[in-house]
């Protein structure tokens, strides 16, 4: 096993992300290639509420987080969209993409935030709380593709909308 540590980004570490998440999705039938241009676009926007990393003194940074501002049914305050996360394709299944995700939630909830939203395999993130609830929905998508996670007992309903650098 690898001895790496989470940390918050750091300005040296923009280049290794942007290679990370390009390898991490790479081949991915879900993907569609703008990944590391979603996190670029979201921290020229100055819209990376949380951006940690996964780094070791081998091979650095190994895994990235991010999480930015959503709106659900037009509210904005409080609700937060996780992605992407990436996972340096020789380090999957070590645990480092469940400790990103895992940290950056708690994170949000400290900060009391009211919730999360993402687009992501339903068998990986229910482990962290996400569930489908078809009261909220997202445009272009059939109902049920949108995961939600609630961190109280606020609940907000109608259209999803990801930050603007989702459409770079």
């Amino acid at each position: 096993m690898r001895n790496w540590v989470l940390r918050d980004e750091q300005p040296a570490d923009v280049e290794a992300i942007a290679t990370l998440t390009t390898a991490a999705f790479a081949g991915r039938p879900y993907s569609s290639g703008t990944e590391a241009a979603i996190v670029d676009a979201l921290r020229a926007a100055d819209a990376l509420t949380i951006s940690l990393v996964a780094a070791d003194a081998e091979d650095g940074v190994i895994g990235h987080v991010a999480f930015s501002p959503a709106t659900i049914g037009g509210d904005a305050s409080g609700w937060f969209a996780l992605g992407p996360v990436s996972v340096d394709p020789q380090c999957q299944g070590e645990g480092i993409g469940t400790a990103l995700v895992t940290a950056g939630l708690e994170r949000l909830r400290n900060a009391g935030a009211k919730g999360c939203i993402l687009l992501g395999a339903a068998a990986y993130y229910r482990r962290f709380g996400f569930e489908h609830d078809l009261s909220v929905t997202l445009e272009g998508l059939p109902p049920g593709h949108l995961m939600v996670q609630w961190f109280g007992a606020e609940r907000a309903t109608g259209e999803a909308r990801f930050h603007p650098a989702f459409g770079v």
